[in-house]
């Protein structure tokens, strides 16, 4: 195999295998929704950021994607330059708490971890919803890898759940403190119609269905703190619908439903494979 700088993951990863699908772009919005039900994060979020605003909230949106795509596929120097400017800014921001009056670091470790988690249990769950071949073990090895992405942003890996038992665990200690703040509200509205570039304009006019799927993607505590149903016939047709999406995507050739990326990810991946299975071969 080649002598390459693969960075966090590389060839064999569960990320890399699950990442790439463009059905995981659900899985992101998701988290968006999930994390904006931590109160001090998403006040820490609308007071620091662009978000917010509508006029700027798309090129907010554009430079987390590159950021995470960057943390995934990017080699260890790309990481660790895209690391070291988040941490820095995160580091020289506050928040203020709506309720208390109280101000708090935007680098605290409880909210990074929230943050964090609330990407993993997304990726993951639209991923297995949707039909992306893992095994128990492998989301088990999804969660464990991501720990390698929390310190980037800043966190122990050590005190970052590396199981799905654990991320569970993790999710029924949180949910005492969770609500949906104001803001939180105000972005669960603005998803149905969002202010896109002109070139983009049908992503707006496709943005009610795709909201409808995102909420039901949530799970049903999420939902209901939204003020929204949280039964499980939504659970089954987000099921069904993500699994349609999957599919579908699947009949397109791998050079149109693949990003430059994700092609580069799934070809180094198979090389390995082959070397894997050369090896055992000659053993």
């Amino acid at each position: 195999m080649r002598d390459e700088d693969y960075g966090l993951f590389g060839p064999g990863s569960v990320t890399w295998r699950v990442m790439g699908e463009p059905v995981l772009m659900v899985g992101g919005v998701r988290a968006l929704l999930l994390q904006a039900l931590h109160p001090r994060s998403m006040w820490g979020t609308a007071q620091n950021s662009e978000l917010m605003d509508p006029q700027a909230a798309w090129a907010r949106l554009g430079r987390t994607v590159e950021f995470v795509r960057v943390r995934t596929y990017g080699t260890h120097e790309e990481v660790d330059r895209v690391g070291r400017r988040i941490r820095k800014l995160h580091s020289k921001l506050t928040g203020l708490d709506m309720r208390t009056g109280e101000t708090f670091r935007i680098d605290d470790a409880e909210n990074l971890l929230w943050v964090h988690m609330g990407e993993v249990d997304s990726y993951l769950d639209v991923a297995r919803r949707a039909g992306v071949p893992l095994s128990d073990a492998d989301a088990d090895r999804f969660v464990d890898e991501q720990r390698r992405a929390a310190e980037v942003v800043g966190l122990d890996p050590a005190g970052v759940p590396a199981t799905v038992a654990e991320m569970r665990d993790y999710y029924e200690g949180m949910r005492p403190h969770l609500w949906a703040c104001k803001e939180a509200r105000v972005g669960l509205r603005r998803m149905f119609n969002p202010n896109v570039p002109r070139q983009m304009l049908p992503l707006k006019l496709a943005a009610p269905g795709i909201g409808m799927l995102v909420v039901a993607t949530l799970p049903r505590w999420a939902r209901r703190m939204y003020g929204l149903p949280g039964l499980p016939t939504s659970d089954i047709a987000a099921t069904l619908t993500l699994k349609g999406l999957y599919r579908t995507t699947h009949v397109l050739p791998q050079r149109i439903r693949y990003s430059p990326d994700a092609k580069r990810a799934r070809e180094l991946t198979r090389e390995h494979q082959e070397a894997v299975s050369t090896w055992s071969i000659a053993s």
